[in-house]
């Protein structure tokens, strides 16, 4: 594959150098799994505890409901059945409901026993004391405050209050006494007997507003229903106390079935009293035609009644009974409609009033369990509680069918009345040809017979409500009180945090190594290099050597420095001899890289070491006219100048010559003996104001022209080709091109430079070399130099 000068050829992933930056930062993940568990097992020792617990109750099925709904079923307006378990649920867990437990828990004060890292809070029992407020409930319940307690003595213990940051003064009282603070008076009593084991312990009273709390333990209460096709529910509360959590549940569970009984005695109690009201009523009409009967039998001196009118009597005593209860139901059914018609809102109807239609008896049933559960839930909701607005078009309907079905009776009833009066005075017109004392003596008789009937059946419909109501049953069974799921706590569940810190300990380096690599764009080694460039070659990587270590390799060395520039050394034989020109050597070989600092003088200097330890012939040429470092290398006492005196004014160097038309090559020639290796350097020179301009001189090309001939190799150290035009301007003379990058220095997109120029054909035989490699990422797995290098014992290693 061929990339472009801009672009990274797609090779097949190399898996190993994939893994290669993470296995090298292997102290990362150890220390981050270390960090991690560490972080978590502190975690687990100071996190509160939280304990599981549950109870489960069975909804119990209102038979009564499901056959009054059942009267609706043809028109579709309900659906006769089970009590929805999903309203009920609802209802359960209603913020009312958990306002009403907490009252009566008193959950809105807690006790906290202070320790050194956290505080534990105390319960019932548990708690070394009570605390009574001597202040109404409503600022009880709606107050917030802190206070700091410490036990002194079996009797005594001091008591400051917290405001915001600040601790008011520590005053002393004693258990039972009067206790004063910003929201009022208070009184702290022992809650056992020991308190002198207490000594010393400080604690912290919280009292927190009530509605705060009972939301709190709304939220945390966990409701559901074992399965699609049952009435059982169970409730789950974790908290950091176990027996509190039972106590909100079992709360719970006691307010709901409370309010349901409730609920059937407010029914009870408005049907009794529109019983009682009726029974007011017939008892004065009853006492009246009593009287009436007196006077007349005492007025008229009448003993006994004959019966010779018998048979019209019985038939008049039928029809007058009959008229009587139409009469009766009549009367009934409009105050019935009376009070229906005059209804505001929605209000519990009287039920069991003696009509004899049992849709209205069923629908007023309906209705009023309707009601009743609208009232429970405006008590925490509002009108626009989606479940009252269904609630009310419920109650709307039943309500306009309770209105159609009163008028068609009492029109029934109208009827019934006329139809009855008339027969009856047909045969009260034969009654009437009797005597005058017995006819009028049967009528207050049959009045007084009516009207006590009707006073004892009230009574007894009266009676049955109360019936009613004492055997009323909650609205739910109990199957278990709230228990302990377990006796160890579920929070903070030590397996499943030990293994997140784990994985987190692994993720967090992971991530960080990721994201390195991710926004890494240099070059670090040879093989990435290779992955880059594609088929422009990499000849070698030189390792990153400190400053305690020699800039020059020595005759002899088996350092990694030493072997990698004999590869480098092997690499650019190779390259020459497969390329050489059809004139001339091909010995001239450029060292430039992309800027300054990136080691191409330290290549150039090393690589004509190299060469001439292999007792070739090598020529050293500075053409970094502008920034000359090849001084540095071959200066100081293992360095020594060979063959030529120095002149008086000092070296003359590449500047001299070029701006010099006297001055000749074998001039500029140092013959220099370093580390017992001879090498010929061509200096710099002095530093010229126009550097560009000079290297375009004719004796520039004369120099590269007649120096290869003398020499094995000609080794130009040139300038950075991406800061000046310098090395561009003499490339045409370059049989080889080494482009120096720095690892960890140079970056990838800084290469799409000279690949373009190779491309564009101004670079010949160009060819990278990575330099300042760590050991880590040297060659394939840092084995360059294996066995030459110095031998350090690991670190495991004693002996």
């Amino acid at each position: 594959m061929k990339p472009s000068y801009s672009g990274r050829p797609t090779n097949e992933s190399d898996y190993s150098e994939l893994l290669k930056p993470y296995l090298t930062r292997w102290k990362w993940f150890v220390a981050g799994i270390i960090l991690a568990v560490i972080l978590a097992l502190l975690y687990i020792r100071y996190t509160t505890p939280q304990y599981a617990v549950k109870g489960k109750i069975q909804i119990l099925e209102n038979q009564s409901a499901g056959s009054e709904l059942g009267a609706f079923s043809d028109l579709e307006m309900f659906t006769a059945g089970n009590t929805k378990v999903e309203d009920e649920i609802e209802l359960l867990n209603s913020r009312t409901n958990m306002i009403e437990v907490a009252r009566q828990l008193g959950i809105n004060i807690r006790i906290f026993s202070l320790g050194k890292i956290h505080d534990s809070e105390l319960y019932g029992k548990a708690a070394p004391f009570k605390v009574n407020f001597l202040i109404p409930d409503t600022l009880v319940y709606t107050s917030k405050a802190e206070f700091l307690v410490k036990v002194t003595s079996e009797s005594t213990f001091t008591f400051q209050e917290i405001k915001g940051q600040e601790v008011g003064p520590a005053n002393s009282y004693s258990f039972g006494g009067k206790v004063s603070s910003s929201i009022g008076d208070l009184v702290m009593i022992p809650n056992n007997g020991d308190m002198a084991a207490q000594r010393g312990r400080e604690f912290k009273v919280i009292l927190a507003p009530l509605i705060s709390v009972a939301q709190k333990y709304k939220d945390k209460i966990i409701i559901t229903v074992n399965n699609e096709f049952t009435n059982v529910i169970t409730i789950s509360l974790n908290d950091a106390v176990e027996q509190k959590a039972k106590d909100i549940v079992n709360g719970l569970i006691d307010t709901y079935n409370g309010n349901a009984i409730e609920d059937k005695r407010l029914i009870a109690d408005r049907t009794s009293a529109f019983i009682n009201d009726r029974i007011n009523e017939i008892y004065g009409d009853l006492s009246s035609v009593d009287q009436s009967a007196q006077e007349f039998k005492a007025g008229r001196g009448i003993a006994d009644v004959a019966s010779q009118t018998s048979s019209n009597i019985n038939i008049s005593a039928q029809s007058q009974q009959e008229l009587q209860n139409v009469q009766f139901q009549l009367n009934s059914a409009a105050s019935m409609k009376d009070i229906i018609d005059n209804m505001q809102g929605y209000e519990i109807l009287p039920s069991n009033i003696g009509l004899n239609d049992p849709t209205i008896a069923s629908t007023t049933a309906l209705f009023n369990q309707l009601v009743s559960e609208r009232n429970r839930l405006l008590r925490s909701s509002n009108e626009k509680n989606p479940v009252i607005v269904s609630l009310d078009e419920q109650l709307n309907g039943l309500r306009k069918s309770l209105q159609s079905s009163l008028n068609s009776m009492t029109n029934t009833l109208d009827m019934q009345v006329s139809n009855l009066s008339s027969r009856l005075s047909a045969v009260n017109a034969r009654i009437y040809a009797t005597p005058g004392n017995e006819r009028a003596l049967r009528d207050i008789t049959r009045q007084q017979q009516t009207t006590e009937a009707l006073y004892l059946y009230l009574l007894q419909k009266r009676e049955e409500s109360q019936i009613t109501f004492a055997s009323a049953s909650p609205k739910s069974k109990i199957i278990d009180r709230a228990y302990g799921v377990s006796e160890f706590p579920v929070s903070p569940k030590k397996p499943i945090i030990l293994l997140a810190s784990l994985i987190l300990g692994i993720l967090i380096p992971f991530s960080l190594v990721y994201l390195l690599q991710l926004l890494d764009n240099k070059v670090h080694n040879k093989i990435l290099l290779e992955k880059y460039v594609g088929d422009i070659p990499v000849l070698a990587e030189l390792p990153k050597i400190s400053k305690k270590e020699n800039s020059l390799v020595r005759t002899g060395e088996r350092t990694v420095l030493a072997e990698s520039l004999r590869i480098l050394r092997t690499n650019i034989d190779y390259m020459i001899k497969s390329k050489k020109r059809s004139k001339g050597k091909g010995n001239i070989i450029y060292v430039t890289s992309s800027v300054p600092g990136e080691g191409k003088t330290l290549v150039s200097a090393n690589l004509a070491m190299i060469f001439a330890k292999a007792n070739k012939k090598v020529l050293l040429i500075g053409a970094d006219i502008r920034n000359p470092r090849i001084y540095e290398f071959y200066s100081g006492k293992n360095v020594d100048r060979l063959g030529k005196p120095k002149r008086e004014n000092g070296s003359i160097g590449l500047t001299d010559y070029l701006v010099d038309e006297k001055i000749s090559i074998d001039e500029i020639i140092s013959p220099m003996l370093a580390h017992d290796q001879t090498v010929d350097v061509i200096y710099s020179g002095k530093v010229p104001p126009n550097p560009a301009e000079l290297l375009m001189n004719d004796k520039m090309k004369e120099l590269l022209a007649i120096v290869p001939a003398d020499y094995d190799y000609v080794i130009v150290d040139t300038a950075p080709l991406m800061v000046v035009s310098d090395t561009l301007l003499i490339s045409e003379y370059a049989d080889q091109i080494l482009y120096v990058v720095r690892a960890g220095v140079t970056e990838l997109k800084v290469l799409d430079f000279p690949l373009k120029l190779h491309a564009e054909g101004k670079l010949n035989g160009l060819s990278f070399i990575v330099n300042g490699v760590k050991e880590s990422n040297l060659g394939y797995g840092g084995k360059y130099g294996y066995g030459y290098g110095e031998k350090t014992k690991k670190w495991w290693k004693f002996a």
